[in-house]
């Protein structure tokens, strides 16, 4: 797929490339960012001529990755977004943000817009996000952009070799009031206490 381009009330998303490594080194310095997201720490440049150049572009190429940088419209970087696959009809929604550009609701307004085009345009049915337990920065980025948030994982995560518990939750295109491409049957609350009749046959 050729990248695209996003647009929202306050922010471009597009893709990035060389010309925009040294925006994405600088900004992934912050400890938080080191801290709660899977990219390398340190973070070297060489890690960040590898996402702009490579990473990036593979991912759109192929179809497993699709990550916007966010942009104001005066150019300057506020953040970035990415939807992995995952498995047929779902992603996986990660971001972070600059540290001078919190607190203004940017990603969440990304998340937004991102997961809408992916719901319309890639025929996905499930967007899902998952952070690591006490990023509740993160977390509540997601619940602001509708995601509900769904459970604990145990050791789900792998950051920077150490295996942590996460936060799951996910956004359904109806929760944005868009049709989903596959028929959805939510399973029915039932009461409580009920038990199966198992092998007593009772």
């Amino acid at each position: 797929m050729d990248p695209v381009t996003l647009t929202t009330d306050r922010l471009v998303l597009r893709t990035v490339g060389p010309h925009d490594t040294d925006a994405v080194y600088d900004a992934v310095q912050d400890p938080d960012i080191q801290r709660w997201t899977t990219i390398p720490s340190p973070y070297l440049r060489e890690h960040a001529v590898s996402f702009t150049d490579q990473m990036v572009p593979d991912g759109w190429s192929d179809g497993s990755m699709f990550t916007f940088g966010v942009f104001v419209p005066s150019g300057e970087l506020v953040g970035m977004l990415a939807i992995t696959m995952r498995s047929l009809g779902v992603g996986e929604i990660g971001f972070w943000t600059a540290k001078e550009h919190r607190g203004n609701g940017y990603i969440t307004e990304a998340a937004t817009a991102a997961s809408r085009w992916a719901f319309t345009d890639l025929s996905i049915d499930r967007v899902e996000w998952r952070a690591e337990v006490g990023n509740t920065g993160s977390r509540a980025v997601a619940e602001r952009a509708g995601f509900t948030v769904e459970g604990t994982l145990r050791s789900a995560i792998n950051n920077k070799g150490v295996r942590r518990d996460c936060w799951v939750g996910s956004l359904l295109p109806s929760d944005l009031g868009i049709p989903s491409t596959a028929p959805y049957l939510p399973t029915p609350p039932g009461p409580s206490g009920v038990r199966g009749r198992g092998s007593q046959g009772r």
